[in-house]
């Protein structure tokens, strides 16, 4: 419409359409230095084009121009992905892992640790009545328990940690009844309310 309304003003212009801009801005000043004796309505008219050439030439100069805001964004995000990318690659080989209270812990001992808390806590809440199920999550319980002292009972790497001294404790409850009430004896619920405060105190710290 703006182009439209300027062709109406200017004839000249009109007849420069398809050349380049520039030839258009550099004629349509011509008419600006047209001697003061002409009539107001021509002096106009070159003030017309002279302004609409002017504005053309802006903004194709300002579409050509790239954004450095816009280089300066993608370039960072893609810094920050490659960083994510790489720290992911580490945690991957890292064999050590960040706790819950904020300690670096074996990753192995970590894992170990909380299948002992996990089997442990079902067998105790799982109805003795259901035999077959009760039986099913007290080997899962018993294997996690070996697998757990074979590997971390006396190493000095956890040794001092709260949840390993958490872990012996529960299992130790555990054993310390079966011992003396024999292995088919129903466990007491104070026995299983001790060993489950025990199991909640060191998963906070796995």
């Amino acid at each position: 419409m703006a182009m439209l309304l300027a062709a109406r003003k200017c004839p000249f212009a009109v007849s420069e359409v398809g050349k380049k801009i520039t030839r258009s801005a550099t004629e349509c000043r011509c008419h600006v230095t047209i001697p003061s004796q002409e009539t107001p309505s021509h002096s106009r008219r070159a003030l017309v084009c002279n302004s609409f050439s002017a504005f053309a030439i802006l903004t194709f100069n300002c579409l050509l121009t790239p954004s450095p805001v816009l280089g300066k964004d993608e370039s960072n995000d893609q810094e920050v992905g490659d960083q994510g990318v790489i720290g992911a690659i580490k945690s991957l080989f890292d064999p050590n892992e960040k706790t819950k209270s904020g300690k670096v812990l074996p990753k192995a001992y970590l894992k170990s640790a909380r299948e002992v808390v996990k089997t442990l806590r079902e067998s105790l809440k799982e109805d003795p009545s259901d035999i077959a199920k009760f039986r099913r999550a007290a080997d899962a319980a018993k294997e996690s328990i070996r697998d757990y002292l074979n590997n971390w009972r006396g190493q000095q790497t956890v040794k001092s940690e709260e949840s390993h001294v958490e872990l012996e404790k529960a299992i130790r409850s555990l054993a310390s009844f079966y011992s003396k009430a024999g292995p088919s004896a129903p466990l007491p619920e104070e026995v299983k309310t001790e060993i489950l405060d025990d199991l909640n105190i060191a998963e906070a710290y796995l």
